[in-house]
């Protein structure tokens, strides 16, 4: 591993040599081949970031916004399963635009890309509830982390999630 991957693994996270609390799936974390829509775990496996999105009316961020309409659809039988969708949306989705504070600052993995209908949508780096409260599948950090993260964040940088075994 490199010092610009993003390591998670179930007591915290490391970044160009910083710790960082976070918040990880409340079904723990998975081998991503046993990964299922809704299982409410994270994946343990290798990702990149695509892209970074944010809420325009809650903060400023260089990154393209959250718009009224986004969401991410999570229905298996989806066509667009496991992608961007504008809501209103003939199958079940998520909306990004959310009224606690959690997608204000959010990255998109290419977990599960392609798609492979029912293997688990929508692996987010995002902001947590508070402290260590687990997540639906996605990683979790305090705003100044994240954005910290975010800002040194570079092309070869990978998101790594791990099962077990120290971080450090």
């Amino acid at each position: 591993m490199k010092p610009t991957d993003l390591v998670v693994g179930p007591w915290g996270a490391r970044f160009m040599g910083r710790r960082f609390p976070c918040s990880h799936g409340r079904g723990g974390i998975l081998p991503a081949a046993q990964k299922r829509e809704g299982d409410g775990a994270s994946p343990a496996g290798v990702w990149r970031i695509t892209e970074v999105r944010h809420r325009p009316d809650r903060l400023f961020a260089h990154e393209p916004p959250i718009g009224p309409r986004d969401g991410w659809s999570e229905d298996p039988a989806d066509p667009a399963y496991n992608s961007a969708i504008l809501h209103p949306h003939d199958f079940p989705a998520e909306h990004m635009r959310r009224a606690d504070r959690l997608y204000d600052l959010l990255a998109i993995t290419d977990h599960n890309t392609p798609a492979i209908p029912g293997m688990g949508s929508a692996i987010f780096v995002h902001l947590w509830r508070k402290p260590r409260h687990p997540t639906a599948g996605c990683i979790g950090f305090r705003l100044p982390d994240l954005r910290w993260i975010l800002e040194r964040w570079t092309p070869e940088s990978r998101l790594v999630i791990r099962e077990r075994g120290g971080l450090w």
